[in-house]
């Protein structure tokens, strides 16, 4: 920690390359432990008997923790600095997915919600400390591109994963499934213990390695940003602006942010369950989240190569937007397989919105760049709330109607894409 990097704008490619090598193993391990979530959900829902609502509340869990513990987490990062908070962070983790141990053996949805609430609480110390530290690492007008090379380390993690647990877990789903039909209660309840007992080994594993990947932080050579050097640089105060009320671009970023993970999570997190609803089988459909994640992966590549060259950040924002909106309709207006590919697809518009939407509301922030940070953060409560409204509705209506919810959400995206992101005052 004895070495600072200046903030936005003052680095260079020598001085921020092996930070963002080490933050990019940090965006993996987001990457993989969020969206396991995917394959999570229909696979809790077999194991524990849950509604499509039910089998939501992981995603709600999960991302619920990010608003409850952002302050905290900001708290915890002035006291700690960055490098000993993502330690911490990647250690409570390990706590998260050491709790998946019991609740599988006792077949517990609450002790399995518990666990996510723990792994949500370490992912948001986490990013609490690498979103504003890529930020603010390098020229602010490419903070976007910086973004989208972690994000390919966080979703080419989230196309993996779902992968690699499916195969522990619902290698055999569709014939499982089967077979539950024809047993008697306690054969299906034995047979349904087993099932929860095939995450012990994956989650075990990964507890081991957020253990040892905690050490390795510890003992990095990771270089601090502090607030007072990005307040040099970021003009702290500008019009008398005391507090992040008064600037609109933070608060309405915040907003679309949150609306933003919503339809990221939807896009994800319920892609398998729609397969599935459409009659596909476990076995084919156990791979949909890995698609949405490439198609992420292209849009963090075109991210890499038009941005700032060729786009602006807020131009990149309304092509997102754009995008999003064609593709929900797409969802709605086509039938089987083709509609599943226009919710993989969401991936692609989904990509660039959290690497734009960051450095366009911090933009101006100073000395109050922690909080603002902090807030952001608290705006992924849009993947706990949003994606439990799609649940609801898919139980009340077709699956496929659930997905109008995107309509809105997309709508603001664009609005603060062309309007909301330049917003210097409230009057205006």
């Amino acid at each position: 920690m004895n070495d600072t990097i200046k903030g936005s704008g003052s680095g260079t490619s020598q001085n921020y390359f092996l930070p963002i090598l080490i933050i990019g193993s940090l965006f993996f391990i987001f990457g993989f432990v969020t969206w396991l979530n995917g394959i999570l959900i229909p696979y809790l829902q077999i194991a524990c008997e849950l509604t499509n609502f039910q089998a939501l509340l992981v995603a709600f869990v999960f991302y619920i923790s990010y608003t409850i513990m952002a302050l905290p987490s900001a708290w915890v990062l002035r006291k700690s600095g960055f490098k000993n908070g993502m330690m911490i962070g990647l250690w409570v983790l390990a706590v998260g997915t050491l709790l998946f141990v019991p609740a599988a053996l006792a077949r517990a949805y609450e002790l399995f919600l518990l666990g996510l609430f723990v792994m949500g609480t370490g992912l948001a110390l986490l990013q609490t400390a690498a979103n504003p530290y890529v930020t603010v690492i390098g020229p602010e007008e490419s903070a976007a591109r910086r973004i989208s090379i972690l994000g390919i380390c966080n979703k080419l993690a989230g196309a993996i994963a779902p992968l690699i647990l499916a195969y522990y877990i619902l290698n055999d789903g569709d014939a499982f499934v089967k077979s539950l039909q024809s047993m008697d209660n306690p054969a299906r309840s034995l047979a349904l213990d087993g099932l929860a007992q095939r995450v012990i080994q994956p989650y075990m594993v990964m507890t081991g390695v957020l253990i040892l990947m905690g050490i390795g932080i510890r003992l990095s050579p990771l270089p601090s940003v502090t607030e007072e050097t990005n307040a040099s640089v970021s003009n702290p105060s500008v019009n008398g602006k005391n507090t992040i009320f008064q600037h609109p671009n933070l608060i309405l970023g915040a907003l679309a942010l949150f609306f933003y993970v919503g339809a990221e999570v939807i896009a994800g997190d319920t892609i398998i369950r729609y397969g599935l609803s459409l009659g596909i089988g476990i076995d084919t459909a156990k791979a949909f989240t890995s698609y949405t994640m490439i198609f992420m992966v292209l849009g963090y590549l075109l991210g890499i190569a038009f941005i700032p060259k060729y786009l602006s950040q807020h131009v990149a924002l309304q092509i997102s937007a754009i995008l999003g909106l064609v593709f929900s309709v797409g969802i709605i207006l086509t039938n089987g397989i083709y509609s599943v590919i226009f919710v993989a697809l969401l991936g692609l518009a989904n990509a660039l919105v959290w690497p734009t939407i960051w450095p366009l509301a911090l933009k101006g922030l100073g000395k109050l760049i922690s909080t603002g940070s902090a807030l952001l953060i608290m705006a992924i409560a849009g993947g706990a709330i949003l994606p439990l409204i799609w649940g609801k509705l898919s139980d009340i209506y077709p699956v496929k109607q659930a997905y109008w919810i995107l309509i809105p959400l997309y709508l603001f995206i664009l609005f603060y894409s062309i309007k909301g992101f330049a917003m210097k005052s409230w009057r205006k």
